[in-house]
């Protein structure tokens, strides 16, 4: 499966839930912005996590998170996520995910399913901009839109997010973002932070007043659109 990494707890991965939060290697992306770089550039130089080491972290978790997070990296890419996901909810635990969609046949089985109980969808930027935020040249916008659809025609929770760049997303590309996203659930915008693993850091934040504005432009098509990591 490729587990590189995890977090024993955190109340920031899943809304209303305290939840532990697992790392897997490799991406098909590689947003130039993505605070994880190394689990996505060079993933084969982290050590995996035995299924052995996972599954008795996860025992030292119960009755102390209720949730586990599954992020990367892209989880999808793995064909055994469905039996992690399984054997993990056989524990009793909330399972979330983090996606950038590009995988829907994967999603739509875990959908109908019924295996996840939140998913968290990345939206890297408008359509005209997503194959350049994304950081991929070949990117097929055609798999982003069918999850986008999957999620909002799903009686799963879930919610779509956009980490916002000062150099990436302008006033129009979040109103365009929004557009695209009507009748969603759930619209979080999140300012870009650095991290000493940021793939190139060469990108800025907009302010707390900005990023209220830019809430403000998103909620014309979103009713339910907030700001993660500001007071609002």
């Amino acid at each position: 499966m490729g587990i590189k990494g995890l977090t024993k707890s955190t109340l920031l991965d899943f809304p209303g839930h305290t939840t532990a939060t697992l790392f897997v290697g490799g991406c098909q992306f590689k947003c130039p912005f993505c605070h994880n770089g190394s689990l996505v550039t060079k993933p084969g130089t982290l050590p995996d996590l035995s299924r052995n080491e996972l599954f008795s972290f996860l025992e030292t978790r119960k009755g102390l998170v209720d949730s586990i997070c599954i992020t990367g990296g892209e989880p999808t890419l793995y064909s055994d996520l469905k039996r992690l996901i399984y054997d993990i909810k056989q524990m009793d635990f909330l399972v979330k995910l983090d996606t950038n969609g590009y995988e829907p046949y994967q999603l739509d089985q875990l959908l109908k399913e019924h295996l996840v109980d939140y998913v968290a969808m990345d939206i890297k930027n408008c359509q005209e901009k997503y194959a350049k935020t994304a950081g991929c040249t070949n990117l097929d916008l055609t798999r982003i839109k069918l999850s986008v659809d999957l999620l909002k025609d799903s009686d799963v929770d879930y919610e779509f997010r956009t980490t916002v760049i000062r150099e990436l997303h302008s006033k129009d590309n979040i109103l365009s973002i929004a557009e695209w996203l009507k009748g969603a659930k759930a619209y979080y915008l999140q300012p870009y932070v650095e991290s000493e693993d940021v793939i190139m850091p060469l990108f800025t934040s907009y302010s707390r007043d900005q990023m209220l504005e830019l809430k403000k432009l998103a909620e014309t098509y979103i009713p339910n659109v907030h700001l993660r990591g500001m007071d609002e």
